[in-house]
């Protein structure tokens, strides 16, 4: 049976009624249409999963901004292209791979059944728990993980969708994903620009489509020693 999507308590303030707004209006300008994405953005919270003076804006500033462990967000219209591409259904079980503010995964959660999420840092895992507990999301499972092997015990998902880039997709998210799922995340170098890609699963094959242009962290092997 599918989660039920309980409605977030905290409604946007005054302070972020404008920059959402000016938001939903930017992602429509470039193509971002689909009413269910724009919905789930807006439903919520940002300030919640922002850190240090970020809470005060820009909320959604454009470029990647500092959080915890020396990490950085992923740009909201980067997200908002991601979603596009993803195309998530009220059905589909999800892994994300790098928790960071659990941002992402708050949204995913108003769009699919199910959603586990995990990441190398453990501080950014309670983090982003404490925040889906603060929300009342119920259908998000995190935990403190080694990203580049995926989830395997929860395996096989609909859709993957991964943060950190690589020179090509790791093993581990082809086996995991499901024979007609779809996977998101950037390849290319480390100190360069990477392109967002959309892979769809046809049996054991990748169909590779482009989305945009990114510059993310890459992908570290296991789990941080630290933090």
């Amino acid at each position: 049976m599918r989660a039920p999507k309980v409605p977030f308590p905290i409604e946007a303030d005054n302070g972020e009624m404008i920059p959402i707004a000016e938001f939903l209006l930017k992602a429509r300008q470039i193509g971002i249409t689909d009413r269910r994405i724009l919905a789930a953005i807006e439903s919520v919270p940002r300030p919640i999963f922002l850190d240090g003076d970020a809470r005060f804006g820009p909320l959604y500033a454009e470029r990647p901004q500092p959080i915890a462990c020396g990490q950085l967000t992923t740009p909201p219209l980067v997200i908002a292209r991601l979603l596009m591409a993803l195309g998530a259904g009220e059905g589909d079980r999800v892994l994300e791979i790098g928790t960071g503010t659990g941002y992402l995964s708050a949204v995913l959660s108003r769009l699919s059944r199910r959603v586990y999420t995990l990441d190398r840092f453990r501080t950014l895992v309670t983090a982003a728990q404490s925040r889906f507990a603060s929300l009342r999301i119920e259908n998000v499972t995190s935990i403190f993980a080694d990203g580049t092997a995926g989830w395997p015990d929860k395996s096989p998902f609909d859709r993957i969708v991964a943060t950190a880039s690589a020179p090509s997709v790791p093993p581990a998210f082809v086996e995991q994903l499901s024979t007609t799922g779809v996977l998101i995340m950037p390849i290319g170098p480390a100190d360069g620009i990477q392109r967002l890609t959309r892979f769809e699963r046809i049996d054991r094959q990748l169909v590779a489509t482009p989305i945009c242009d990114v510059r993310l962290l890459p992908f570290i092997a296991g789990r941080a020693q630290r933090l």
